[in-house]
C-alpha cells in the first residue's frame, strides 16, 4: 500500500513538473513571437493598408456590440446605484459612480473580453488555418516577412481600436446610467452631469487609467489570439480540431489574463 501510495506521489509530483517546464517554455515562445510582433510594427515597409483594413475589421466592426453592452451595463449600473445611494439620502452623486466605475474597470475590461470573443477568436483561426495549409509557409518562402506582414497590422489596429472602443463603451454606458437614473427613477439630470463633469476634470488618473489599461489589453488579446494560432501546428490533434482547440484555449487564456492583468495594472495605476 505505501509503495502504491509512493508511486502516485511521484507520479503526480512529475505530472507537475512537466506542466511547469510546458507553461514556461510556452511563455517564453509567447514572448519571443511578441517581440518578433512589436519589432514588425515599427519595421519597413509600414503595412498602412493592411493596418487601415485590420482596424476597420477589429474596431469598426465591433463598434456595435461594443455601444450596445456599454449602453445596458450603464443601465444596470444606474438602476443600482440609485437604489443603493438612496438609503443613504446620496443619490446625487449617481453619476460620480457611474463614471468612475466605468472608466476605471468596466470600460477597458468589457471591451478587451468582447473583443476577445468577436476578433480575438478570429484572429486566431484566421492564422491556424494559414499555418495548416502551409500559407504562412509559402509567405516565408517568397520572402516575404510574416511578422511584419501578417501579424504586426494586426498587433497596430489592436492597440488603435481597443482605447476608442473603450472610450465608446464608457460614453454609451454613460447615457444608460442617465435613461435608467434619470428618466426612469427621476434622479436629478443636473447632479447626474455635473457629478460626471466633477469626477473626470478632478481625477485625470481616471481617463489615463482607461486608455492604459486599454493599450495593454489589447496587446495581450493581439499578441496571445494570433500566437495560439501560430503554434497550432505544436497541437496534438491536427487539421480543423486542433485550430479548434487552439481558438478555445486563445480565447480562454486572453479572457483571463486580462482580468489577472486589470488587478495587477490597477494596484499600480491607482
Amino acid at each position: 500500500m505505501l509503495t502504491f501510495l509512493h508511486s502516485m506521489l511521484l507520479d503526480f509530483v512529475e505530472g507537475l513538473g512537466k506542466r511547469a517546464i510546458a507553461t514556461v517554455t510556452k511563455l517564453g515562445r509567447w514572448g519571443v513571437f511578441s517581440s518578433h510582433a512589436l519589432a514588425g510594427a515599427v519595421s519597413r515597409p509600414f503595412r498602412r493598408g493592411i493596418i487601415g483594413r485590420e482596424i476597420i475589421i477589429i474596431g469598426a466592426e465591433s463598434l456595435s456590440i461594443i455601444a450596445l453592452t456599454g449602453f445596458f451595463t450603464g443601465m444596470v449600473l444606474g438602476l443600482q446605484g440609485y437604489h443603493t445611494l438612496t438609503k443613504f439620502g446620496s443619490e446625487a452623486v449617481l453619476g460620480q459612480g457611474v463614471i468612475i466605475t466605468l472608466l476605471s474597470e468596466l470600460g477597458p475590461v468589457m471591451s478587451a473580453l468582447l473583443l476577445t470573443g468577436r476578433a480575438g477568436s478570429a484572429l486566431c483561426a484566421q492564422i491556424g488555418v494559414m499555418r495548416n495549409s502551409e500559407q504562412i509557409d509559402a509567405l516565408e518562402c517568397m520572402g516575404i516577412e510574416t511578422y511584419n506582414y501578417l501579424i504586426s497590422p494586426k498587433l497596430v489596429a489592436g492597440l488603435i481600436s481597443l482605447p476608442i472602443l473603450s472610450l465608446v463603451f464608457c460614453a454609451a454606458g454613460v447615457y444608460g446610467g442617465y435613461l435608467a437614473g434619470c428618466v426612469l427613477l427621476n434622479a436629478n439630470p443636473g447632479y447626474y452631469f455635473d457629478g460626471m463633469k466633477s469626477a473626470v476634470s478632478g481625477d485625470p488618473a481616471l481617463l489615463r487609467m482607461c486608455l492604459v489599461k486599454s493599450v495593454f489589453f489589447a496587446f495581450v488579446v493581439v499578441t496571445v489570439c494570433a500566437f495560439h494560432g501560430h503554434e497550432v501546428d505544436r497541437q496534438p490533434v491536427k487539421g480543423a480540431s486542433g485550430v479548434s482547440k487552439a481558438t478555445t484555449e486563445a480565447v480562454v487564456v486572453s479572457s483571463v489574463s486580462i482580468l489577472v492583468w486589470d488587478y495587477l495594472l490597477s494596484c499600480i495605476l491607482i
